[in-house]
């Protein structure tokens, strides 16, 4: 498979790069790009990205494997971050955990459900200590989590794009 930006997401590209004085500084943004562009960093598409940005593939693989933002392999249609630092840890997370496994059907605390619809990831800290035990439903926080929220946020959950209604008053 040959991996490409379509002619829009190309020039996405370019104007995002020019805002740099070093092409290699606009790696995380345009990492965010690629990864909104293909669903995930493959090592194609780090090839490919390195190739764009005249780096060697290797730096873009240690971004890559560096930071937890960044899907090494297909995620589910939504994205399950949970806290598993020490204040949601000391406040139940690992009850949350167990739980919300449950109800996704993931038997093994983490990955992508068997029918793609979930990924659970275990992450460290994600900035909001007040509200313990908590996570990220794609781009939404929860907290303070129980039982009984987790099965209201996930059977919440729709699998339909988000349309916002316009207020055309």
């Amino acid at each position: 498979m040959a991996v490409e930006f379509p002619p829009e997401v190309k020039r996405e590209f370019d104007e995002l790069v020019a805002k740099y004085e070093q092409t290699r500084a606009a790696l995380l943004p345009v990492l965010h790009l690629a990864q909104r562009e293909f669903g995930y960093i493959s090592p194609e598409v780090e090839e490919y990205v390195a190739g764009l940005m005249e780096l060697p593939p290797t730096k873009v693989h240690e971004v890559v494997t560096f930071y937890t933002l960044y899907h090494k392999t297909q995620p589910g249609k939504h994205v399950i971050r949970l806290c598993k630092t020490l204040s949601c840890h000391l406040l139940g997370a690992h009850t949350i955990k167990d739980h919300l496994c449950r109800k996704i059907g993931l038997e093994n605390g983490h990955g992508t459900t068997p029918d793609g619809r979930f990924t659970l990831e275990l992450v460290e800290c994600l900035g909001a200590c007040e509200f313990a035990p908590m996570m990220q439903v794609d781009e939404r926080y929860y907290g303070p989590l129980t039982p009984e929220k987790i099965d209201e946020i996930i059977d919440g959950l729709t699998d339909e794009p988000v349309v916002e209604n316009v207020d055309e008053g």
